[in-house]
């Protein structure tokens, strides 16, 4: 078991917090989370690409090498692979790791099961020591279907996933039917409002992701802060200093 693949506990779940850019990963890191993850929304939209589309992967492979200086585990989420040929995931897999990341994150976006445990195994047999957590949308994208859901799951995990990720679960009795058909940490996304931290935990959740949340959180403080000093009010927040956001950085060579 790799020392990522160790964090994920059901019951005590990894909260992982989703980025977009190296500033935001370092302050996280600097404040002492284990391990990290990229949001294909953040990132896509950095580049002024739609979310996850293929002309964003360049984009995503930078950041995660840069990424992967820093003290935590990095997760990059590579949408459905940016392809629908399993060769081509298994190469940004084997790249990938060869960068430095830790795991990835792979979505079937509702598409061919087949085709995604395909790509699934393709990852896994290109670069064997990436945690390969598999992603269906059957909740976040159609209509909840737990029997549907368990049935990828299970041909996800029969193709090397290493970890389940079902968005938009959240009633209790679907999560821990997951949790215990899957066989393996299942993780899930935070959602404000529907689930909590605690509660997850208790079901037997091994990871809770924050997804574009951070990404929306941020441009949403950034309205209220430029809104704030248009009015002359008082900020919203109290930033973190100058300085203290240039020690963060690599220097200059």
């Amino acid at each position: 078991m790799t020392a990522f693949a160790a964090l994920h506990v059901p019951g005590s779940p990894l909260l992982l917090p989703n980025v977009w850019e190296f500033g935001t990963a370092a302050f996280l890191a600097a404040q002492g989370f284990p391990a990290l993850g990229t949001t294909s929304l953040g990132v896509s939209a950095a580049e002024g690409e739609p979310d996850g589309a293929p002309s964003s992967k360049d984009a995503t492979v930078r950041l995660a090498r840069r990424l992967a200086a820093l003290d935590a585990h990095i997760s990059v989420d590579v949408a459905d692979g940016f392809s629908d040929d399993p060769a081509e995931v298994g190469a940004l897999a084997e790249e990938l790791a060869e960068a430095g990341a830790a795991g990835i994150n792979l979505e079937d976006a509702l598409g061919d099961p087949v085709l995604h445990a395909a790509k699934i195994a393709a990852a896994k047999e290109q670069a064997p020591g990436l945690f390969v957590n598999a992603r269906t949308d059957t909740y976040w994208l159609g209509e909840p279907d737990i029997t549907a859901t368990m049935a990828r799951c299970e041909s996800y995990v029969d193709a090397g996933a290493d970890g389940v990720f079902v968005p938009g679960a959240a009633e209790p009795a679907d999560v821990e039917r997951l949790v215990k058909a899957t066989g393996v940490p299942l993780n899930l996304l935070f959602l404000p409002g529907r689930v909590t931290v605690a509660g997850l935990a208790e079901l037997g959740v091994a990871r809770i992701s924050l997804g574009s949340l951070p990404y929306r959180m941020a441009l949403a403080a950034t309205l209220r802060t430029v809104e704030a000093v248009r009015d002359g009010a008082e900020l919203p927040l109290t930033p973190p200093s100058y300085d203290d956001v240039v020690r963060l950085l690599p220097e200059t060579h």
